[in-house]
């Protein structure tokens, strides 16, 4: 039996931005997060990372459940910033390649 699809088990996704700004959202994701055609997503700046949420969760909401986060797990919001871009430059040498230099 297929363990249910969760945000939690879903692996970080490379997604390329289209000349129009248009991003894809892997299909895999979208199950997880129930998220449908023509569903709005709110864009939420955090440092140099961006969290792209469904628009029911409101900005305040989202603001609280980051921080309860954090609070819960112990990671500092520099911490988590300095992973994020980590595990960004991980994913960008994975799918293109070191940067020549």
């Amino acid at each position: 039996m297929e363990s249910p699809k969760t945000m939690e088990n879903i692996k970080p996704y490379v997604a390329e931005i289209k000349a129009r700004g248009q991003l894809t959202i892997p299909k895999k994701v979208r199950e997880a997060g129930n998220l449908y055609e023509g569903e709005v997503m709110a864009i939420i700046p955090l440092g140099d990372t961006l969290i792209i949420t469904p628009r029911k969760l409101v900005l305040e909401e989202a603001r609280r459940e980051i921080r309860k986060i954090l609070k819960a797990s112990g990671v500092s919001l520099d911490a988590l910033l300095a992973g994020l871009k980590e595990e960004r430059a991980s994913l960008h040498e994975e799918t293109y390649g070191r940067k020549k230099g």
